[in-house]
């Protein structure tokens, strides 16, 4: 940790049992049943759950783009994440498309925004070189 480093949040949570298990967060605010993806489990699966973090974390970081930008995001924004678990040669990887709903503005704003947002959001930041992204503007 560098000395201006600050740490905002940390996230706590207990998982057992892997994808057929479930995870509690420390605060209690997150308890969920766990199944495989394509299953017929009852529960989520760690690719939505990371679909629906990143969705959450990149419209904050086009709302701090949009400031900057002195530009007003729309009420109705939306971000639709697809997360891939795939496989190659018995290799697991992820892939992602992240679809960029921006109702009223220009498709060249749009997409301004939703770069910015991919250079500073921290999942694209953890994910850049090691997952393919695609960023469509819808």
């Amino acid at each position: 940790m560098t000395s201006t480093e600050k740490i905002l949040y940390t996230g706590k949570t207990h998982t057992t049992g892997g994808r057929d298990g479930e995870s509690r967060s420390s605060d209690g605010r997150l308890d969920i049943k766990l199944s495989s993806p394509g299953s017929t489990g009852k529960g989520t699966n760690p690719e939505q759950l990371f679909a629906a973090g990143w969705s959450a974390c990149f419209i904050g970081a086009m709302g701090l783009a949009a400031g900057k930008m002195k530009i007003a995001l729309p009420a109705d924004l939306a971000v639709d994440t697809e997360v891939d678990l795939a496989n190659t040669d018995g290799a697991y990887f992820l892939k992602a498309r992240l679809n960029v709903s921006l109702p009223g503005l220009e498709r060249e704003v749009a997409q301004a925004l939703a770069d910015a947002a991919h250079q500073t959001c921290p999942y694209s930041k953890a994910t850049r070189g090691n997952v393919d992204v695609v960023i469509h503007i819808v």
